[in-house]
Protein backbone atom coordinates (compact mmCIF):
# COMPACT_ATOMS: atom_id res chain seq x y z
CA UNK A 1 0.00 0.00 0.00
CA UNK A 2 1.23 3.40 -0.81
CA UNK A 3 2.18 5.61 1.53
CA UNK A 4 -0.89 8.22 0.43
CA UNK A 5 -3.41 5.04 0.72
CA UNK A 6 -1.99 4.43 4.61
CA UNK A 7 -2.64 8.17 4.78
CA UNK A 8 -6.08 7.89 3.92
CA UNK A 9 -6.68 5.00 5.77
CA UNK A 10 -5.91 6.33 8.63
CA UNK A 11 -7.97 9.25 8.29
CA UNK A 12 -11.13 7.03 7.67
CA UNK A 13 -10.55 5.55 10.80
CA UNK A 14 -10.09 8.49 12.80
CA UNK A 15 -13.27 9.90 10.92
CA UNK A 16 -15.40 6.89 11.94
CA UNK A 17 -15.49 7.85 15.41
CA UNK A 18 -17.21 10.92 14.45
CA UNK A 19 -19.44 8.74 12.45
CA UNK A 20 -19.95 5.40 10.66
CA UNK A 21 -16.98 4.31 8.27
CA UNK A 22 -20.25 4.01 5.60
CA UNK A 23 -20.99 7.66 6.53
CA UNK A 24 -17.23 8.57 5.84
CA UNK A 25 -16.48 6.12 2.81
CA UNK A 26 -20.20 7.17 1.49
CA UNK A 27 -19.38 11.18 1.83
CA UNK A 28 -15.25 10.41 0.27
CA UNK A 29 -16.65 8.43 -2.50
CA UNK A 30 -18.98 11.87 -3.45
CA UNK A 31 -16.53 14.38 -3.65
CA UNK A 32 -13.90 11.96 -5.28
CA UNK A 33 -15.83 11.63 -8.06
CA UNK A 34 -16.29 15.37 -8.73
CA UNK A 35 -13.72 17.43 -11.54
CA UNK A 36 -11.17 18.37 -9.00
CA UNK A 37 -12.50 22.12 -9.44
CA UNK A 38 -15.62 21.53 -8.08
CA UNK A 39 -15.36 20.32 -4.73
CA UNK A 40 -15.16 23.22 -2.67
CA UNK A 41 -14.67 26.91 -2.62
CA UNK A 42 -13.64 27.86 1.17
CA UNK A 43 -13.91 31.20 2.60
CA UNK A 44 -12.26 31.94 5.69
CA UNK A 45 -12.46 35.80 7.38
CA UNK A 46 -9.54 38.19 8.48
CA UNK A 47 -10.20 36.87 11.78
CA UNK A 48 -9.78 33.18 11.50
CA UNK A 49 -6.58 33.52 9.72
CA UNK A 50 -5.32 36.05 12.77
CA UNK A 51 -6.99 34.02 15.65
CA UNK A 52 -7.56 30.14 14.75
CA UNK A 53 -4.60 30.15 12.11
CA UNK A 54 -3.16 26.61 13.01
CA UNK A 55 -7.17 25.22 13.49
CA UNK A 56 -7.53 26.67 9.94
CA UNK A 57 -4.08 24.69 7.95
CA UNK A 58 -5.19 21.53 10.16
CA UNK A 59 -8.23 21.75 8.57
CA UNK A 60 -7.35 22.03 4.94
CA UNK A 61 -4.75 20.23 5.19
CA UNK A 62 -6.72 17.51 5.94
CA UNK A 63 -8.78 17.73 3.09
CA UNK A 64 -6.03 17.60 0.93
CA UNK A 65 -4.71 14.43 3.23
CA UNK A 66 -7.84 12.28 1.51
CA UNK A 67 -7.39 13.65 -1.75
CA UNK A 68 -9.37 16.85 -1.87
CA UNK A 69 -8.48 20.12 -2.71
CA UNK A 70 -10.82 22.69 -2.05
CA UNK A 71 -10.45 26.62 -3.66
CA UNK A 72 -9.71 28.70 -0.63
CA UNK A 73 -10.64 32.92 -0.46
CA UNK A 74 -9.48 35.22 2.06
CA UNK A 75 -10.00 38.36 3.51
CA UNK A 76 -8.42 40.24 6.04
CA UNK A 77 -10.65 43.01 7.13
CA UNK A 78 -9.91 43.28 10.92
CA UNK A 79 -5.82 42.94 9.64
CA UNK A 80 -6.49 46.09 7.58
CA UNK A 81 -8.87 48.09 10.52
CA UNK A 82 -6.11 47.70 12.87
CA UNK A 83 -3.04 48.57 10.32
CA UNK A 84 -5.15 52.60 9.30
CA UNK A 85 -5.66 53.04 13.09
CA UNK A 86 -2.30 52.46 13.81
CA UNK A 87 -1.45 54.56 10.85
CA UNK A 88 -3.91 56.97 12.38
CA UNK A 89 -6.75 56.68 10.09
CA UNK A 90 -10.15 56.18 11.03
CA UNK A 91 -11.76 53.21 9.19
CA UNK A 92 -15.27 54.31 7.28
CA UNK A 93 -17.95 52.58 5.75
CA UNK A 94 -21.30 53.08 3.91
CA UNK A 95 -23.49 50.17 4.14
CA UNK A 96 -20.94 47.43 5.33
CA UNK A 97 -18.87 48.18 2.83
CA UNK A 98 -15.47 49.59 3.66
CA UNK A 99 -14.62 53.24 2.14
CA UNK A 100 -10.77 52.87 0.00
CA UNK A 101 -8.83 55.62 -0.70
CA UNK A 102 -5.39 55.48 -1.97
CA UNK A 103 -3.85 55.36 1.60
CA UNK A 104 -6.29 52.46 2.56
CA UNK A 105 -5.67 50.77 -0.55
CA UNK A 106 -1.88 50.74 0.06
CA UNK A 107 -2.26 49.08 3.50
CA UNK A 108 -5.17 46.21 2.13
CA UNK A 109 -2.39 45.43 -0.01
CA UNK A 110 0.25 44.73 2.26
CA UNK A 111 -1.92 42.81 4.77
CA UNK A 112 -3.91 41.23 2.11
CA UNK A 113 -0.22 39.78 0.92
CA UNK A 114 0.44 39.20 4.72
CA UNK A 115 -2.84 37.05 5.61
CA UNK A 116 -2.05 35.09 2.76
CA UNK A 117 1.49 34.19 2.97
CA UNK A 118 0.59 33.54 6.71
CA UNK A 119 -2.10 30.47 5.64
CA UNK A 120 0.31 29.66 2.56
CA UNK A 121 3.43 29.23 5.36
CA UNK A 122 0.93 27.53 7.65
CA UNK A 123 -0.30 24.83 5.14
CA UNK A 124 3.43 24.27 4.04
CA UNK A 125 4.29 23.85 7.67
CA UNK A 126 2.22 20.92 7.55
CA UNK A 127 3.32 19.78 4.26
CA UNK A 128 0.49 20.53 2.77
CA UNK A 129 0.82 22.18 -0.85
CA UNK A 130 -0.47 25.37 -1.31
CA UNK A 131 -0.16 28.16 -3.98
CA UNK A 132 -0.60 32.00 -3.31
CA UNK A 133 -2.59 33.62 -5.73
CA UNK A 134 -2.67 37.63 -4.64
CA UNK A 135 -3.86 39.04 -8.09
CA UNK A 136 -5.51 38.16 -11.46
CA UNK A 137 -8.33 36.52 -10.71
CA UNK A 138 -10.66 39.01 -10.34
CA UNK A 139 -11.36 41.95 -13.28
CA UNK A 140 -13.40 44.29 -11.67
CA UNK A 141 -14.67 48.11 -12.37
CA UNK A 142 -15.23 51.02 -9.84
CA UNK A 143 -18.40 50.70 -7.93
CA UNK A 144 -20.87 53.61 -9.59
CA UNK A 145 -20.68 54.68 -5.79
CA UNK A 146 -17.85 57.22 -6.20
CA UNK A 147 -18.43 57.85 -2.05
CA UNK A 148 -16.57 54.18 -1.68
CA UNK A 149 -13.23 55.00 -3.46
CA UNK A 150 -11.70 52.84 -5.10
CA UNK A 151 -14.13 49.69 -4.25
CA UNK A 152 -14.60 46.94 -7.42
CA UNK A 153 -17.11 45.31 -8.65
CA UNK A 154 -16.32 41.63 -9.86
CA UNK A 155 -17.13 41.84 -13.77
CA UNK A 156 -15.07 38.39 -14.34
CA UNK A 157 -13.26 35.74 -12.96
CA UNK A 158 -10.10 33.93 -14.40
CA UNK A 159 -9.47 30.88 -13.66
CA UNK A 160 -6.04 29.88 -15.44
CA UNK A 161 -3.80 30.06 -12.46
CA UNK A 162 -6.54 28.67 -9.89
CA UNK A 163 -6.78 25.66 -12.40
CA UNK A 164 -2.84 25.23 -12.77
CA UNK A 165 -2.77 24.93 -8.74
CA UNK A 166 -5.57 22.18 -8.91
CA UNK A 167 -4.13 20.14 -11.48
CA UNK A 168 -0.88 20.16 -9.37
CA UNK A 169 -2.97 19.38 -6.24
CA UNK A 170 -1.80 22.50 -4.60
CA UNK A 171 -4.91 24.42 -2.84
CA UNK A 172 -4.85 27.83 -4.42
CA UNK A 173 -5.15 30.42 -1.90
CA UNK A 174 -7.21 33.43 -3.23
CA UNK A 175 -6.94 37.20 -1.57
CA UNK A 176 -10.34 39.40 -2.97
CA UNK A 177 -8.19 42.41 -4.60
CA UNK A 178 -9.06 42.91 -8.34
CA UNK A 179 -8.07 44.81 -11.18
CA UNK A 180 -9.66 47.11 -13.73
CA UNK A 181 -9.48 47.18 -17.46
CA UNK A 182 -6.92 50.55 -16.69
CA UNK A 183 -4.30 48.53 -14.47
CA UNK A 184 -6.20 50.12 -11.35
CA UNK A 185 -5.80 47.78 -8.24
CA UNK A 186 -9.54 47.45 -5.56
CA UNK A 187 -10.55 46.29 -3.19
CA UNK A 188 -13.58 43.79 -3.22
CA UNK A 189 -15.74 42.74 -0.16
CA UNK A 190 -14.70 39.03 0.42
CA UNK A 191 -18.37 37.96 0.12
CA UNK A 192 -19.13 39.58 -2.39
CA UNK A 193 -15.89 38.06 -4.37
CA UNK A 194 -16.35 34.45 -3.22
CA UNK A 195 -20.09 34.68 -4.38
CA UNK A 196 -18.82 35.52 -7.79
CA UNK A 197 -15.86 32.95 -7.64
CA UNK A 198 -18.78 30.36 -6.41
CA UNK A 199 -20.96 31.42 -10.07
CA UNK A 200 -18.05 30.53 -12.21
CA UNK A 201 -16.72 27.46 -10.67
CA UNK A 202 -19.75 25.89 -9.31
CA UNK A 203 -18.93 23.53 -6.35
CA UNK A 204 -20.68 21.04 -4.85
CA UNK A 205 -19.59 22.69 -1.52
CA UNK A 206 -19.77 26.53 -0.68
CA UNK A 207 -17.72 26.66 2.71
CA UNK A 208 -17.85 29.99 5.10
CA UNK A 209 -15.23 29.23 8.04
CA UNK A 210 -16.42 31.24 11.00
CA UNK A 211 -15.94 32.10 14.30
CA UNK A 212 -19.21 31.08 15.68
CA UNK A 213 -19.55 27.84 13.54
CA UNK A 214 -22.65 28.47 12.22
CA UNK A 215 -26.11 30.52 11.72
CA UNK A 216 -27.54 30.93 15.70
CA UNK A 217 -31.01 30.72 16.78
CA UNK A 218 -32.46 33.04 19.48
CA UNK A 219 -31.15 31.47 22.08
CA UNK A 220 -27.54 31.10 20.70
CA UNK A 221 -27.26 27.69 19.58
CA UNK A 222 -26.33 26.75 16.04
CA UNK A 223 -29.30 26.16 13.69
CA UNK A 224 -28.12 22.38 12.44
CA UNK A 225 -29.57 22.57 8.53
CA UNK A 226 -31.86 25.01 6.56
CA UNK A 227 -33.73 23.81 3.95
CA UNK A 228 -34.48 27.12 2.19
CA UNK A 229 -37.71 25.80 -0.59
CA UNK A 230 -39.11 25.63 2.74
CA UNK A 231 -37.95 27.64 5.48
CA UNK A 232 -36.78 30.51 3.96
CA UNK A 233 -39.48 32.97 4.10
CA UNK A 234 -40.33 32.29 8.01
CA UNK A 235 -36.76 31.95 8.79
CA UNK A 236 -36.00 35.64 7.80
CA UNK A 237 -39.33 36.59 9.25
CA UNK A 238 -38.20 35.75 12.85
CA UNK A 239 -37.50 38.88 15.01
CA UNK A 240 -34.03 37.64 16.58
CA UNK A 241 -32.41 37.18 12.91
CA UNK A 242 -30.40 40.27 12.54
CA UNK A 243 -29.67 42.55 9.70
CA UNK A 244 -26.52 40.70 8.97
CA UNK A 245 -28.04 37.24 9.41
CA UNK A 246 -30.56 37.95 7.26
CA UNK A 247 -28.23 39.56 4.69
CA UNK A 248 -26.02 36.60 4.75
CA UNK A 249 -29.10 34.12 4.20
CA UNK A 250 -30.70 35.87 1.00
CA UNK A 251 -26.88 36.39 -0.39
CA UNK A 252 -27.20 32.28 0.18
CA UNK A 253 -30.43 31.98 -1.06
CA UNK A 254 -29.55 34.22 -4.25
CA UNK A 255 -26.07 32.00 -5.28
CA UNK A 256 -27.87 28.78 -4.35
CA UNK A 257 -30.87 29.33 -6.90
CA UNK A 258 -27.72 29.87 -9.57
CA UNK A 259 -26.54 26.37 -8.82
CA UNK A 260 -26.96 23.03 -9.22
CA UNK A 261 -29.44 21.56 -6.66
CA UNK A 262 -26.72 19.39 -5.74
CA UNK A 263 -24.63 22.16 -4.27
CA UNK A 264 -24.81 23.11 -0.65
CA UNK A 265 -23.36 25.91 1.92
CA UNK A 266 -21.87 24.86 5.82
CA UNK A 267 -21.34 27.09 8.11
CA UNK A 268 -19.04 25.57 10.62
CA UNK A 269 -15.25 26.49 12.83
CA UNK A 270 -12.05 25.44 10.96
CA UNK A 271 -11.68 22.65 14.18
CA UNK A 272 -15.26 20.98 12.75
CA UNK A 273 -14.75 21.08 9.25
CA UNK A 274 -14.00 17.10 9.03
CA UNK A 275 -17.31 16.18 11.34
CA UNK A 276 -19.05 18.56 8.82
CA UNK A 277 -18.05 17.36 5.50
CA UNK A 278 -18.37 13.74 6.29
CA UNK A 279 -20.84 12.87 9.15
CA UNK A 280 -24.52 13.16 8.23
CA UNK A 281 -25.06 14.93 11.41
CA UNK A 282 -22.60 17.27 10.66
CA UNK A 283 -20.82 20.41 13.16
CA UNK A 284 -22.29 23.48 12.00
CA UNK A 285 -25.33 25.03 9.44
CA UNK A 286 -25.72 23.43 6.11
CA UNK A 287 -28.20 25.52 3.84
CA UNK A 288 -29.00 23.95 1.11
CA UNK A 289 -31.97 25.14 -1.85
CA UNK A 290 -33.38 21.62 -0.98
CA UNK A 291 -37.18 20.20 -2.15
CA UNK A 292 -40.44 21.10 -1.47
CA UNK A 293 -42.53 18.81 1.01
CA UNK A 294 -45.75 17.76 -0.06
CA UNK A 295 -48.10 16.99 3.04
CA UNK A 296 -51.01 14.40 1.46
CA UNK A 297 -53.74 11.99 3.21
CA UNK A 298 -54.31 9.99 0.49
CA UNK A 299 -52.68 6.93 -0.80
CA UNK A 300 -53.81 7.61 -4.11
CA UNK A 301 -51.89 11.33 -4.45
CA UNK A 302 -48.26 9.55 -4.46
CA UNK A 303 -47.14 7.09 -6.65
CA UNK A 304 -46.93 3.82 -4.57
CA UNK A 305 -44.53 1.96 -6.46
CA UNK A 306 -42.31 4.73 -6.24
CA UNK A 307 -42.88 5.28 -2.45
CA UNK A 308 -42.35 1.64 -1.84
CA UNK A 309 -38.82 2.04 -3.60
CA UNK A 310 -37.93 4.38 -1.27
CA UNK A 311 -39.05 2.17 2.10
CA UNK A 312 -37.68 -0.74 0.91
CA UNK A 313 -34.43 1.01 -0.08
CA UNK A 314 -33.97 2.78 2.94
CA UNK A 315 -34.38 -0.27 5.02
CA UNK A 316 -32.96 -2.61 3.07
CA UNK A 317 -36.21 -5.09 3.90
CA UNK A 318 -39.20 -5.96 1.40
CA UNK A 319 -41.88 -4.07 2.78
CA UNK A 320 -45.74 -6.53 3.38
CA UNK A 321 -47.41 -6.58 -0.19
CA UNK A 322 -50.25 -5.16 1.50
CA UNK A 323 -48.90 -2.73 3.63
CA UNK A 324 -50.75 0.65 1.78
CA UNK A 325 -54.33 -1.38 1.98
CA UNK A 326 -54.07 -2.02 5.54
CA UNK A 327 -52.54 1.01 7.12
CA UNK A 328 -54.69 3.54 7.50
CA UNK A 329 -53.01 6.93 6.40
CA UNK A 330 -53.29 9.78 8.82
CA UNK A 331 -50.66 12.03 7.04
CA UNK A 332 -47.79 11.11 4.62
CA UNK A 333 -44.96 13.95 4.78
CA UNK A 334 -43.02 13.77 0.66
CA UNK A 335 -40.10 15.21 -0.48
CA UNK A 336 -40.64 16.05 -3.87
CA UNK A 337 -38.16 13.92 -5.80
CA UNK A 338 -39.29 11.10 -3.29
CA UNK A 339 -35.66 10.45 -1.77
CA UNK A 340 -37.61 11.63 1.46
CA UNK A 341 -40.62 10.44 3.60
CA UNK A 342 -42.77 10.18 7.02
CA UNK A 343 -45.50 8.65 7.34
CA UNK A 344 -48.51 8.75 10.04
CA UNK A 345 -51.33 6.85 11.18
CA UNK A 346 -53.65 8.24 14.30
CA UNK A 347 -53.84 6.18 16.89
CA UNK A 348 -55.97 7.17 19.97
CA UNK A 349 -56.44 10.44 18.62
CA UNK A 350 -52.58 10.39 18.61
CA UNK A 351 -50.29 11.01 15.68
CA UNK A 352 -48.14 7.53 15.51
CA UNK A 353 -44.90 8.37 13.24
CA UNK A 354 -45.24 4.41 11.07
CA UNK A 355 -42.23 4.76 8.86
CA UNK A 356 -39.19 7.50 8.63
CA UNK A 357 -37.21 7.09 5.43
CA UNK A 358 -34.48 8.71 3.92
CA UNK A 359 -32.55 7.46 0.90
CA UNK A 360 -29.37 6.61 1.54
CA UNK A 361 -28.44 9.08 -1.46
CA UNK A 362 -29.91 12.32 0.28
CA UNK A 363 -28.08 11.61 3.74
CA UNK A 364 -26.35 14.11 5.36
CA UNK A 365 -28.44 16.41 2.57
CA UNK A 366 -30.60 17.94 5.19
CA UNK A 367 -33.63 16.59 3.05
CA UNK A 368 -34.53 14.36 5.94
CA UNK A 369 -34.37 16.59 8.66
CA UNK A 370 -36.06 18.95 6.48
CA UNK A 371 -39.29 16.38 5.89
CA UNK A 372 -38.87 15.79 10.05
CA UNK A 373 -38.62 19.63 11.12
CA UNK A 374 -42.37 20.11 8.49
CA UNK A 375 -44.01 17.41 10.22
CA UNK A 376 -42.98 18.55 13.44
CA UNK A 377 -44.40 21.94 12.76
CA UNK A 378 -47.57 20.41 12.62
CA UNK A 379 -47.60 18.23 14.92
CA UNK A 380 -46.83 19.36 18.46
CA UNK A 381 -47.30 15.61 19.58
CA UNK A 382 -46.60 12.12 18.21
CA UNK A 383 -44.87 9.07 19.25
CA UNK A 384 -42.99 6.35 17.15
CA UNK A 385 -41.12 3.25 17.72
CA UNK A 386 -37.62 1.98 16.29
CA UNK A 387 -35.18 -1.40 16.34
CA UNK A 388 -32.54 -0.70 19.16
CA UNK A 389 -30.02 -1.65 16.65
CA UNK A 390 -31.76 1.52 14.36
CA UNK A 391 -28.16 3.97 13.10
CA UNK A 392 -30.77 6.81 13.33
CA UNK A 393 -31.79 6.11 17.31
CA UNK A 394 -29.09 8.86 18.21
CA UNK A 395 -31.59 11.59 16.57
CA UNK A 396 -34.66 10.07 17.85
CA UNK A 397 -33.16 10.22 21.46
CA UNK A 398 -32.60 14.06 20.71
CA UNK A 399 -35.35 15.04 19.53
CA UNK A 400 -37.89 13.03 22.22
CA UNK A 401 -39.31 13.74 25.20
CA UNK A 402 -39.00 10.58 26.46
CA UNK A 403 -38.55 6.57 25.45
CA UNK A 404 -39.43 3.24 26.97
CA UNK A 405 -37.37 0.09 25.65
CA UNK A 406 -39.66 -2.75 25.40
CA UNK A 407 -38.50 -6.14 24.15
CA UNK A 408 -36.64 -5.63 20.07
CA UNK A 409 -38.34 -2.27 20.00
CA UNK A 410 -37.29 1.37 21.95
CA UNK A 411 -40.79 3.78 21.88
CA UNK A 412 -40.53 7.20 21.90
CA UNK A 413 -43.17 9.99 22.55
CA UNK A 414 -42.77 14.17 22.71
CA UNK A 415 -45.62 16.44 23.27
CA UNK A 416 -46.76 13.91 25.71
CA UNK A 417 -47.44 14.23 29.62
CA UNK A 418 -50.10 11.99 30.46
CA UNK A 419 -48.91 9.10 31.73
CA UNK A 420 -51.73 6.95 30.68
CA UNK A 421 -51.70 8.02 27.58
CA UNK A 422 -47.68 7.59 27.04
CA UNK A 423 -48.75 4.09 28.32
CA UNK A 424 -51.28 3.11 26.13
CA UNK A 425 -48.75 3.96 23.43
CA UNK A 426 -46.02 2.36 24.38
CA UNK A 427 -48.22 -0.89 24.32
CA UNK A 428 -49.85 -0.16 21.22
CA UNK A 429 -46.27 0.29 19.64
CA UNK A 430 -44.46 -2.71 20.85
CA UNK A 431 -47.04 -4.45 19.98
CA UNK A 432 -47.48 -3.68 16.41
CA UNK A 433 -46.34 -6.37 13.53
CA UNK A 434 -43.49 -5.56 12.29
CA UNK A 435 -44.26 -4.40 8.33
CA UNK A 436 -41.19 -4.80 6.85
Amino acid sequence: MSADLKTRDTIVKLLSNMGSQKEVHQYLKRFSSLEVSRFAVVKVGGAIIRDELEELASALSFLQRVGLTPIVIHGAGPQLTAALEEAGITPRFINGLRVTDEETLYHARIVMQQANLALVEALQAQDTRATSITDGVFEASLTEDTELGLVGEVTGVRLSAVRTALQARSIPVLTCLGVTRGGQIVNINADMAAHELVREVKPYKIIFLTGTGGLLDEQGQVIPSVNLSTDFDELVAQPWVSGGMELKLRQIHSLLKELPLSSSVSITKPAHLAKELFTHRGAGTLIRMGERIRCHDRWEAVNLDKLRGLIESAFGRTLDTDYFDKTPLYRLYVSESCRAAAILTLENGVPHLDKFVVEESARGEGLGRAVWQHMRQQHPSMFWRARRSNVVNPFYFQEADGCFKRGDWVVFWYGLDDIRQIQDCVDFAAQQPATI
